[in-house]
């Protein structure tokens, strides 16, 4: 019985064991995609609910204020102003934003009867010893406006301790209660407003990458023809990921500035130009020189 692969000329052996490399490849980048996600879905932490050491009423005060700075991380000022802020907007809107710093001491479950918490209530807990400053006790009222996925952005964002080293705790507190009030303003948000340098830098990131790909799929892999449309659209779905969801959402969805925007998608492109010229210049270069012997 002949062999197939004999009634294959030498080109035909050689397109054959390039396909199979490339479909090889697309599967590994596909698995590696995949692991990535699953690695940061992991590695996000959810939101800490407050750890209520014992009932100590004794550390509450004796008159109705919505800060209690136990942990001493405002300054006078800031928790004169902080306290007249919260008064009025709770006046003004119906929603019990409430504070409590804490560090070796806590009233533990006395907090809730103090403030009267109930399901339009935000409690925020400023508490060093964890690996996150802020803890967020979020009403079911606040659940239906900002999804749990706000909160988990919110509490990595102004909580880690980078923001908090180079912004201090008071400013954690502070930004982050600014970011549900104005998110409550305008009816609710599904993500933190605003775009930090280090998650445009991931989004950059990743459109310059969705770039490579693109440039590597599109370079011409047979005599006569200038772009492979087909190889492109066969790598769709792990370059439209890394570019739209990851390198675009992400944007229009924190800002309305186009700047990012628009650098991301120079990134892209710079990414699929640069991607495009060196396979040509080296993988083009060695099918030619195989199809010329």
């Amino acid at each position: 019985m002949p062999n197939p692969m004999s009634a294959l000329g030498s080109a035909g052996r050689r397109q054959l064991r390039l396909g199979r490399a490339m479909a090889g490849l697309r599967r590994g980048m596909v698995q590696l995609c995949s692991l990535a996600l699953l690695l940061l879905l992991l590695l996000v932490p959810g939101i800490s609910q407050p750890a209520w050491a014992f009932d100590n009423p004794d550390l509450l005060p004796a008159q109705p204020t919505p800060v209690i700075d136990l942990a001493k991380l405002l300054t006078d000022g800031q928790r004169t102003a902080l306290e007249q802020e919260l008064e009025d907007f709770e006046a003004s809107s119906g929603w019990k934003l409430r504070v409590l710093t804490q560090y070796d001491r806590t009233p533990g479950l006395a907090i809730k009867e103090f403030w009267g918490l109930d399901e339009r209530s935000l409690l925020l807990v400023a508490d060093e010893r964890g690996g996150n400053l802020l803890n967020f006790n979020v009403g079911d009222a606040l659940f239906a406006l900002m999804p749990r996925t706000f909160w988990v952005e919110l509490q990595t964002r102004y909580g880690n301790q980078y923001y908090v080293r180079d912004n201090g705790q008071d400013a954690a507190v502070l930004d982050s209660l600014h970011a549900v009030k104005g998110c409550l303003a305008i009816g609710g948000c599904q993500v933190v407003p605003g775009l930090p340098q280090e998650q445009w830098l991931l989004t950059l990131a990743t459109s310059i990458l969705g770039g490579l790909i693109v440039g590597f799929a599109a370079f011409p892999r047979k005599a006569g023809r200038r772009f492979e449309w087909a190889w492109v659209l066969l790598l769709s779905p792990l370059w439209l990921i890394l570019f739209g969801v990851f390198g675009v959402a992400p944007i229009i969805t924190r800002t309305n500035d186009l700047l990012p925007l628009l650098r991301n998608a120079l990134g892209f492109l710079g990414g699929a130009i640069a991607a495009y010229l060196i396979a040509q210049r080296t993988l083009g270069r060695y099918l030619k020189g195989s199809g010329e012997t």
